[in-house]
């Protein structure tokens, strides 16, 4: 026994990586993904809709189990998965997802909530819509070129003879390798219309063509509101974004109904987005939505205002561009040409080439039927020799040993002619008529004639293109679906337009607990708190306004009053919103517009005056507001830095007057020397008074009442050291709180 030797192939690792990722590409790029000019189909797409009409399913025909169609399709065309191949089938059967359906579904095919939801092919039947026969009709007459298929058992056309521009009729996606096709849909009447310019005018822009073309035209409905300019771009191009919006008006009752949203947006999800906004309170002027959608209205949702004066405009604005209620579909006219090669064209070139190739397919039709019509002219003849010559015919058959060479020596008849009368029946041969046979000569002639004319004629051969362009627009187009208006971009309501302004105390307690109570004048000390835990402070505003918490290591937080807890409720803690440091706690609030102005310092006597605006943190964290040594003292609001003054009272007792307009105002730091202390003596509380405000100072329960008057014995200049208070309140730590008191009606003297 010998050994046989094996040649083997050595390649770099490299080259052979290479080759084999190449040839994979170039598959997925040809033979998968992305759709050819001609048809505008994807090979799955062009074998299922060739096997069912193969099958004899065509829209004249009763539904049969779509599982015919995949089996006849992965069995005999499509090597592949059957639910790659059933998918493909039940995209092109979706009327929300193709513009002009290929496959007519009965069963469940989906829907817009859920397009993947369709029932298995077992249950579901189909056949062929009307609409694609307009790929099919010429497919027997000699129009396209055949391949064997992947086993070589049968053929199967190269393309369908398309009489539409499917390509952007109903448009395609799909992903290759290393390119990609978005190509939207557009309206069969509208595209129709173009070509036929397109013939008359070949040098016509695009530009002209857009006048024909306005836009995409998708399925949906929905509003096209992208500016005419980017729409240009676009068909110059072949790249960009068009932007769809949902059409809505508003009912008897004052409510927003939306009736269309846009392409591959599902109403169910939308719905949940909007309901979402309501229930978090970040939409107050909805109080509720409900879906009324049904056969005769596939989208009908209603959104419930909170009352007539509503801006429905502004409104819709806010969900346009917080919702999917318009979106934005990405635009790549990637395609194959009739040159077999993936490129990104425009308007004018897809319908271009198109159009060529539309033109060189009704040439095959007409060169086709024309050798039909020859081949019957030449067989007519001998019929018409057989029937003038009947009885001669008829002996030669009879008795000749060789009918066939005789008939054509006899009556100089070619083969065709001799085996055309070899064929008929005797019993045919007393119904041949030569009258009949003359009419039917007379009118193949005329075709003939009229067939070689257009053939001849390139100009006649594109006014018969252009005039079944415009009858398929006729049979199988239908109105715009899609208006297109150019609208701005869509611009989201601000917190204070778009939530209530209400009166509200915030409510911090010693252990950190935050919270909110509606309204003004609450008794804050008095709320129910943990057990060990306490009142600290309070601060009145409106839910619209800047809150920001200052801690005794002097950093400033940012929060949002809408989002507390109510005051019902014993809070939170801060930290679950903050990230405040290790051992820091908050002791002060402050809340109000950006632009108000807070005294802000320390118990070392430094201060300064800052916006509120300059103290908001972007972060959990916070941002440095003061540098200090010793804990700060809670924030004070100023009303008129000409008008007002502060009040800072100290530990060992002294008190100080001066006006707050001799303060710095800084957005940080430490800022100037408010007090002068001496030794351990430091700032243990402070008040802003109004021009005329009588003091109210506190030390152990008791209460001294300084009137206007009595104030200026404690008047000074800033930095200076201040008087002492009377005996009583110049105990260190004796001292807890200054407080402007209300005037009296004499004005407080």
């Amino acid at each position: 026994m010998t050994n046989e030797l094996t040649e083997t192939e050595r390649l770099p690792l490299r080259l052979f990586a290479e080759k084999a990722y190449l040839d994979y590409s170039m598959y997925v790029v040809l033979d998968r993904a992305l759709p050819h000019v001609a048809d505008g189909l994807k090979p799955v797409q062009r074998r299922i809709v060739y096997a069912m009409s193969e099958l004899g399913i065509l829209a004249t025909a009763k539904h049969r189990k779509s599982a015919l169609t995949v089996g006849d399709v992965i069995g005999k065309f499509h090597p592949h998965g059957d639910t790659a191949c059933y998918e493909a089938m039940v995209t092109m059967a979706q009327p929300f997802a193709y513009r002009y359906p290929l496959v007519d579904g009965q069963g469940n095919w989906g829907s817009p909530d859920d397009p993947k939801s369709f029932a298995a092919y077992r249950y579901t039947e189909s056949r062929l819509t009307p609409y694609a026969q307009a790929l099919l009709s010429e497919l027997g007459q000699g129009t396209v070129d055949w391949l064997p298929t992947f086993d070589g058992s049968r053929e199967e056309p190269r393309m369908l003879p398309a009489r539409t521009p499917n390509i952007l009729v109903n448009g395609t996606t799909g992903i290759a390798v290393g390119m990609a096709t978005d190509i939207p849909p557009h309206n069969l009447r509208e595209l129709m219309a173009a070509c036929v310019h397109l013939l008359k005018h070949p040098k016509a822009t695009v530009e002209e063509l857009m006048e024909f073309v306005p836009g995409p035209d998708y399925p949906t409905g929905s509003e096209i509101v992208s500016d005419p300019a980017e729409l240009k771009k676009i068909y110059e191009t072949g790249y960009g974004q068009v932007r769809a919006r949902a059409r809505w008006e508003r009912d008897e009752d004052g409510n927003i109904v939306v009736t269309h949203v846009p392409h591959q947006v599902s109403p169910t999800d939308l719905q949940k987005v909007i309901a979402d906004q309501i229930i978090s309170k970040k939409l107050p002027l909805l109080t509720d939505i409900r879906d009324e959608s049904d056969h005769e209205n596939p989208t009908r949702v209603v959104l419930i205002v909170r009352s007539n004066r509503v801006d429905a405009d502004a409104l819709m604005a806010h969900l346009f561009a917080t919702t999917d209620l318009e979106k934005s579909h990405r635009v790549n006219l990637n395609m194959i040409g009739l040159d077999g090669r993936p490129r990104v064209k425009n308007l004018r070139e897809i319908l271009v080439e198109w159009l060529q190739f539309r033109v060189a397919t009704v040439r095959r039709r007409l060169e086709h039927r024309l050798a039909k019509v020859n081949e019957r002219l030449h067989i007519l003849d001998a019929l018409l020799i057989a029937f003038l010559n009947i009885d001669e015919v008829i002996r030669i058959i009879r008795y000749e040993e060789n009918p066939k060479a005789e008939l054509m020596r006899r009556f100089e008849l070619s083969e065709i002619q001799a085996d055309a009368i070899l064929d008929l029946r005797l019993r045919h041969l007393q119904k041949l008529e030569e009258m009949k046979i003359r009419g039917e000569q007379a009118e193949l002639a005329a075709e003939r004639s009229n067939l070689e004319e257009l053939l001849a004629s390139e100009p006649k051969l594109k006014k018969l293109v252009g005039q079944e362009l415009s009858e398929d627009a006729k049979k199988y187009g239908d109105a715009r679906r899609c208006p297109i208006v150019a609208r701005p971009a869509a611009q989201a309501l601000e917190a204070a337009e778009l939530l209530p302004s209400e009166p509200i105390t915030v409510v911090l307690s010693k252990a950190g607990w935050i919270r909110s109570a509606k309204g003004h004048g609450i008794d804050a000390a008095g709320l129910s708190y943990k057990a060990g835990d306490e009142f600290l402070c309070a601060v009145e505003g409106r839910s619209s306004q800047l809150l920001i918490l200052l801690d005794n290591r002097g950093r400033a937080y940012s929060m949002n009053p809408r989002e507390l807890p109510s005051a019902r409720s014993q809070g939170e803690p801060v930290t679950t919103k903050l990230d405040l440091q290790d051992g820091a706690s908050v002791i002060g609030l402050m809340l109000g517009e950006a632009g108000d102005k807070f005294v802000l310092g320390g118990g070392d006597g430094y201060g300064f005056v800052a916006k509120l605006d300059d103290l908001q943190a972007r972060n959990r964290a916070g941002k440095a507001a003061i540098n200090l040594e010793l804990p700060p003292f809670t924030p004070l609001a100023t009303r008129d830095l000409a008008g007002d003054r502060l009040a800072l009272a100290t530990a060992e007792g002294r008190l100080l007057v001066f006006p707050v307009s001799e303060l710095p105002e800084m957005a940080k730091g430490k800022g100037n020397k408010l007090i002068a202390l001496k030794g351990e003596d430091r700032i243990v509380a402070a008040a802003v008074l109004p021009a005329g405000s009588p003091l109210e100072v506190l030390s152990r329960k008791r209460i001294l009442t300084l009137k206007r008057a009595d104030l200026e014995h404690y008047v000074g200049t800033r930095a200076s050291r201040g008087n002492h208070l009377p005996r009583g309140y110049m105990q260190v730590d004796g001292l807890q709180a200054l407080k402007t008191a209300e005037p009296k009606a004499d004005g407080g003297t």
